[in-house]
């Protein structure tokens, strides 16, 4: 971009420029200053990059680079662009190990730990499985995302078994599998309080919350059309006095499905700090109990969640597959405890 001394910014010509953010205003949007809208959208981005970037000419409204003070309006086409390419489009191979749990010519399954972010994206550019994952293998198919190999994910703080495509045939199989529902996941799950039903089924739509962009939401009333379906079936594995361990299955795959669902019926995941497990929920007010429960804490850092089993058909043989890989040590140890305190809790201990 060329400096423009009558605006003093930057002569905002988008042949040389790469969009980095894209979002379109909601028929009801309110008018809005254009730095507050993309406040509530770009993950981790502050307010003075923010104003900073409009100032720079970097932020367009219906084509045209606006000031940090535009009101956005309904319908408005906000864009965020930028000089150089989006850093998670710079994918850079990393020697990363990689739990593999079962590979072919097509495909390969593997065991994620918790910690490992899925995919580069803002604030996570290396690190990544995909940097492992290109580093291992060379010309993995890109889905519709562009991300190599990449048919579904989990969250960074969740474990657990990702199917991966090594052919664009095995692609499009695999992700179609994934649209029409025909694949199996089943995740196990601790969640604050006893949860009353053996087992059930939470259906909500599931979207951005409105005042927290960090996290979703389930939708009703008057707003139920709101977001996209989401459909999860929940069993109790066991009743652990203040928690619960469950096993929940996904019929379809929303961002933090279980993590949103769960909440949405009142039993948050046990120290999921994105959506308040991280706070104790349930149980007495005895020191000794608060000092158990921060001890659980330091054993499991992260929420209680585990992809433990996959079932999906093999692109090629149309073999059905089933993949199962036990609960990680961090969520054993938390649940172990769990038990041991529930028992002592029965004894009268």
């Amino acid at each position: 971009m060329k400096e423009n001394e009558d605006t003093g910014g930057f002569d905002a010509s988008e042949d040389d420029l790469y969009e980095h953010h894209r979002f379109v205003a909601g028929a009801g949007q309110v008018p809005l200053r254009v730095d507050k809208f993309l406040m509530n959208f770009v993950e981790n981005a502050t307010r003075n990059k923010i104003q900073q970037a409009a100032k720079n000419g970097s932020v367009f409204v219906n084509d045209i680079p606006v000031k940090s003070n535009h009101k956005v309006k309904p319908n408005d086409i906000v864009r965020v662009l930028f000089s150089h390419p989006p850093y998670e489009n710079l994918l850079t191979p990393e020697n990363i190990s990689l739990d593999i749990v079962y590979e072919d010519d097509v495909l390969l399954v593997v065991n994620k730990p918790a910690g490992m972010v899925v995919h580069p994206g803002h604030g996570n550019y290396s690190g990544t499985l995909i940097n492992a994952l290109i580093y291992h293998f060379d010309n993995l198919p890109n889905n519709s995302s562009n991300r190599p190999g990449l048919v579904h994910r989990i969250d960074k703080d969740t474990s657990g078994l990702l199917v991966i495509a090594k052919t664009e045939e095995a692609m499009t199989h695999l992700a179609k599998q994934f649209f029409d529902k025909t694949s199996q996941r089943e995740y196990v799950a601790i969640v604050w309080g006893n949860v009353t039903e053996d087992e059930g089924t939470i259906e909500g739509n599931i979207g951005r919350h409105p005042k927290n962009r960090l996290q979703n939401t389930v939708f009703e009333g008057d707003e139920a059309d709101k977001g996209k379906p989401a459909i999860t079936h929940y069993k109790v594995i066991e009743r652990l006095g203040y928690v619960t361990l469950v096993s929940c299955r996904l019929e379809t795959g929303r961002t933090h499905q279980i993590r949103v669902h769960m909440k949405h019926i009142g039993h948050t995941l046990f120290n999921d700090e994105r959506y308040g497990g991280e706070k104790i929920l349930k149980g007495t007010t005895f020191t000794k109990y608060k000092q158990f429960v921060e001890n659980c804490f330091k054993v499991l850092p992260r929420q209680a969640l585990h992809a433990r089993t996959l079932g999906f058909e093999h692109p090629v043989t149309k073999e059905h597959m089933h993949f199962e890989t036990p609960i990680p040590e961090d969520m054993q140890q938390c649940i172990e405890r769990w038990k041991k305190y529930a028992k002592n809790q029965l004894s009268g201990e």
